[in-house]
């Protein structure tokens, strides 16, 4: 895949996160801070001296909160990508579940429960080949109704049948 030219801020955004995950940043913020703590006794562990760290910790964490969130929106985009595409290619897989994660609270609770009752009915097979997905559900909730349709129209010409012989109609 070709890397597309982006712009300033996007390059340094990730240089930034880059640069700051690593081992090199950990040591200077933690030479950052023991350069401070030696400081104390030469500034007398003034207000100012602790204005120094507060202040400069404070900032540093706005700023990084903004990069770490970008930086995991980068990243949970591209794992839903490849989910879908996994979706996408799977024979079987309900395409359904592309792009899931722009349903609502409740959508997702109505199909985490669906699972979890595919979970439960995944326990009780025998055949660990055995799968169970959203459409075959569909289509087993289908062939349900069918019978039940057929059941109650067989119920009812039994019904109507028995109410004729009852009262000498034939």
């Amino acid at each position: 895949m070709s890397k597309k030219k982006s712009g300033v801020m996007e390059r340094f955004a990730n240089w930034a996160t880059n640069a700051t995950g690593s081992s090199g940043a950990f040591i200077l913020a933690s030479l950052v801070v023991v350069v401070w703590a030696l400081s104390g006794p030469i500034f007398h562990y003034s207000e100012t001296w602790q204005l120094v760290i507060n202040t400069g910790t404070t900032i540093i964490t706005f700023l990084m909160v903004f990069l770490i969130q970008k930086a995991q929106n980068k990243d949970s985009r591209a794992v839903h990508m490849k989910l879908n595409e996994l979706i996408a290619a799977m024979e079987g897989a309900s395409n359904r579940m592309v792009n899931i994660e722009d349903l609502s609270e409740h959508e997702l609770e109505q199909i985490h429960k669906f699972y979890v009752r595919l979970s439960q009915l995944a326990k009780n097979e025998d055949n660990l080949g055995c799968t169970h997905t959203i459409d075959a559900a569909n289509v087993n909730h289908k062939k349900k109704e069918e019978r039940t349709k057929v059941n109650t129209e067989q119920i009812n010409e039994h019904k109507n049948r028995s109410q004729q012989d009852s009262t000498g109609q034939s």
